[in-house]
């Protein structure tokens, strides 16, 4: 998506600081490596106290409205029971109620989706909490359909975690949805993580997939194929770029990645021609070009190794757009 989100993090008094520092700290990783994310902070009092007895100063207040292109992000406090009682939640909840625009997306970690609900955001939505908050938020949001066992929910604008380091999770899943897989995967190394899917997609991102190891090797030869997959990569190139023998990035690959490199090359090869099946504008040989393949009919025979179905059927069951039959253009 073009243009910067704007993100802001909403804090009340004995803010539980893990559902806060992580997200955070992901999307200014995000930020920091390219990604146009607008970091802020913000609560209803300058200065707070935090889970862990330290204090959080300078806080941004509540902003009387959001701009365009915002993403609300409240994190979950330590003691809901009593914390979302006092006066600076209940004002967090009245915010809620009228500082979102048509274009805001709001989301919660752990507990702050009672917040969430005291606001009538969760009205006769899909959502959830942590594990031992359920029973509270169905009595909060009575017509929302509360989920149990999900890392986040995502239903229109509103997206609720499970909390605590669910928060990291859902924080991953808006990078990439904003900036991208191969940024979210960047931002999920930096942060030695494991990047879980959630929502409605169960499913592992191609680009992120065969990335839970720390073998930095392994990790450059994939940087390089994930930044151009239809390059048509040789095996002693990809070791040149792991400083690596081309014998021992085979080994290295299958060992810690747990697939070999031409399946993995091929694997981000396919995803790149969904990315472009899904435009709709190109016809499938010039997909087969722009994705690397030597030619459609390879294309289709690695194709059916991913899906079902032939690429033609699979966009249009995805594309209400056209198919353009002239000529291929580079991007």
């Amino acid at each position: 998506m073009s243009g910067k989100l704007s993100v802001w993090f909403v804090l009340t008094p004995n803010v539980l600081l893990l559902d806060y520092a992580g997200p955070a700290e992901a999307m200014r990783m995000a930020a920091e490596m390219g990604g146009t994310f607008d970091v802020h902070t913000c609560a209803p009092v300058p200065r707070l106290a935090t889970s862990l007895g330290v204090e959080l100063a300078s806080l941004a207040a509540l902003p009387e409205t959001l701009p365009p292109r915002s993403l609300v992000i409240v994190a979950g406090n330590a003691n809901e029971v009593e914390d979302y009682q006092h006066p600076e939640a209940l004002a967090v909840a009245a915010w809620l109620r009228s500082a979102p625009q048509p274009d805001t997306l709001v989301a919660s970690i752990c507990s702050g989706a009672l917040l969430l609900a005291a606001a009538g955001m969760l009205d006769g939505r899909r959502c959830t909490t942590h594990h031992s908050l359920i029973d509270a938020l169905r009595a909060a949001a009575p017509t929302a359909r509360v989920e149990e066992d999900r890392l986040f929910v995502e239903d229109g604008q509103i997206l609720t975690s499970a909390g605590i380091t669910t928060g990291i999770d859902l924080a991953l899943y808006l990078i990439e949805r904003h900036g991208g897989a191969e940024l979210a995967a960047r931002v999920a190394r930096r942060q030695v993580v494991y990047q879980r899917r959630g929502g409605n997609d169960p499913q592992l991102s191609p680009w992120l997939a065969h990335r839970n190891h720390l073998h930095p090797a392994v990790h450059r030869a994939q940087d390089a194929i994930a930044e151009n997959p239809s390059r048509s990569w040789t095996l002693a190139e990809l070791a040149e770029r792991a400083h690596v023998s081309p014998r021992h990035l085979t080994r290295l690959f299958a060992e810690h990645a747990g697939v070999g490199v031409t399946a993995y090359h091929q694997g981000l090869r396919i995803a790149r021609a969904r990315e472009l099946l899904a435009d709709g504008r190109r016809s499938v040989e010039c997909v087969a070009e722009l994705a690397g393949f030597a030619s459609a009919r390879h294309f289709r025979r690695v194709w059916r190794r991913y899906e079902d179905v032939l690429p033609s059927a699979w966009r249009f069951a995805r594309s209400s757009l056209p198919t353009a039959a002239g000529e291929c253009r580079s991007e």
